[in-house]
């Protein structure tokens, strides 16, 4: 009996221990390297006071909130703003707008970024390489307002260069910014034109990353460029794949209104209206601030499920994720 018993005791002492010497350590490297930490503070403070801190102002999604009041003297709504939302007339074409244009700018752009990475990888002249790298980055640098200045012009039923080679051809002049039909076509291949190239950059630094002695391996085995394209670069980059995917998919709900409301006329509204630009309207415009902040606290939420399913399935799947 008094084996057990102090059997007990010397064990939580020895546990107790293990974390005092572990806990000293970690002091003693953070007094080792306490110019990196220093280092951080600015982060941490920016983080802080950009992304936690406005985390106070959510609560106005849950309230009748009137400036002149203050969040804390608003009274509270419950779930208010969100039944209203949902039983909107307007409510699931909003959804179904943004899920279109979201989800096609993600099956379209998603691979084509690896496409040209893997294109530029097997560029052997170095000169002709750095000038397709330059083509295709330049156009990430022009800015929301003149890419849509831009289309306009290119696809004017008076003076743009498509319709003028169209009727060359002995067709009409279309308006193409005011059909419906073309409205996600335009946002979706304008931005995949203007971030391929950037997006790029990431798979192409992790292609340096492959061995060459693999593809003097495969070289000598006989294998062709497709075949080493697939049994080796792909595999080495699948990872950088799996995450950049889990992030997007975590953004699916999330269309950056600039664009989208810069593209917007009275003959498209019926698909151009998306999350993001009712929101704005309804928000900043029309100040109904707890509307608003319901309806984005509703979308960020759905982001964050999406985000951590497809985080779970990759981390089953693959073994690669976030966390």
């Amino acid at each position: 009996m008094s084996v057990k018993e102090n059997a007990v005791p010397a064990s939580a002492t020895a546990v107790l221990t293990a974390k005092q010497q572990k806990r000293k350590e970690t002091v003693k490297l953070i007094k080792q390297n306490y110019m990196l930490y220093i280092f951080l503070i600015p982060s941490i403070v920016f983080i802080a006071l950009f992304m936690y801190a406005p985390l106070y102002g959510l609560q106005i999604a849950f309230k009748d909130y009137r400036p002149g009041d203050g969040i804390w003297g608003s009274a509270w709504s419950g779930l208010k703003w969100f039944q209203r939302f949902f039983e909107s007339p307007r409510c699931w074409d909003l959804i179904k707008n943004t899920l279109a244009v979201s989800i096609y700018s993600l099956v379209a752009g998603f691979p084509l970024p690896i496409i040209l990475a893997l294109i530029l990888n097997y560029i052997k002249n170095l000169k002709f390489k750095r000038f397709a790298q330059t083509i295709t980055y330049m156009p990430y640098f022009i800015s929301t307002v003149v890419l849509v200045g831009m289309l306009s012009l290119f696809f004017s039923p008076t003076s743009g260069f498509i319709n003028t080679i169209i009727k060359a051809f002995g067709g009409e002049a279309i308006y193409f910014m005011g059909i419906s039909k073309y409205f996600r076509h335009l946002y979706v291949w304008s931005g995949i034109w203007q971030s391929i190239g950037y997006n790029s950059i990431i798979y192409i630094a992790a292609l340096a990353g492959v061995s060459p002695e693999l593809h003097e391996s495969a070289v000598i085995d006989g294998a062709n460029i497709l075949q080493r394209i697939w049994h080796i670069d792909i595999p080495t980059i699948m990872p950088t794949m799996i995450i950049l995917l889990i992030m997007s998919l975590g953004g699916v709900m999330n269309v950056g209104y600039e664009k989208v409301f810069l593209m917007q006329n009275d003959l498209i509204i019926d698909v151009a209206e998306v999350i993001s630009t009712y929101v704005y309207k309804i928000g900043l415009v029309n100040a109904q601030y707890s509307f608003s902040t319901a309806i984005g606290l509703m979308n960020n939420v759905i982001n964050f499920i999406i985000l951590v399913i497809a985080n779970t399935v990759a981390n089953k799947l693959t073994g690669s994720g976030l966390w």
